[in-house]
């Protein structure tokens, strides 16, 4: 007999967060993605491509655009849901706002938040984040990198914030700024990106020369 025939609750479901510039999504976003959604048990994984993201500079493709891309990326991926809520309200992109507006939608979800060790050990830049990490998981994803930034420094001051869970993820050489300049410089990004993300960016002319910043 299940635990809802028996009068139980069901248990809450498991709901990861993505987010990102995604200035293009490429193949290690996917792999990321996948990763976190096994390793995790997560019923659901949210893309969230940012409107304006306040610690970094201006990116080179439009919203509209980054937002197709990401969609065309992650289109064959199961229990992966791209949402454009960051790029529908407009301005700059806080992850503090875009959990409370999905705790609100999901209001007995449970949140993991994935992150990168820089970005993790960044984290005390970014706006309210006690009140952030008090709503969510942090996820640091361990690419196996050479030891960096310590991901547990902006929290040690926060006794009652649960310590972020590690994620193995594989590791892919490749960056979207590094594929920005291949577009750049004429080069294949063929397994570099999803095939429709290349299938995007030629036939709209993002990243070429005579359009970069």
């Amino acid at each position: 007999m299940s635990a809802v025939a028996q009068g139980q609750r069901p248990a809450p479901e498991r709901i990861g967060l993505l987010g990102g510039s995604f200035d293009p999504p490429h193949i290690g976003h996917v792999l990321l993605a996948q990763d976190a959604i096994e390793q995790l048990a997560l019923d659901r994984l949210l893309v969230i491509p940012a409107g304006t993201q306040p610690l970094k500079g201006a990116v080179a493709a439009p919203p509209a655009d980054r937002l197709a891309m990401v969609r065309a990326a992650f289109a064959e991926v199961p229990r992966v849901e791209v949402d454009a809520l960051e790029i529908e309200r407009g301005g700059l992109s806080f992850m503090v706002d875009t959990v409370a507006t999905l705790r609100r939608r999901w209001p007995e979800a449970r949140f993991h938040l994935l992150l990168g060790a820089d970005a993790a050990a960044d984290l005390a830049r970014w706006r309210d984040p006690e009140r952030l990490l008090h709503m969510v998981q942090l996820v640091v994803a361990d690419r196996g990198e050479p030891a960096g930034p310590d991901a547990a420094a902006p929290w040690r001051d926060w006794p009652d914030i649960r310590p972020p869970r590690r994620l193995t993820a594989r590791r892919v050489d490749v960056s979207s700024s590094e594929v920005r300049a291949r577009v750049a410089a004429g080069l294949s990004i063929r397994g570099f990106v999803p095939d429709a993300v290349a299938q995007f960016i030629a036939t709209s002319g993002l990243y070429l020369a005579r359009n970069a910043c």
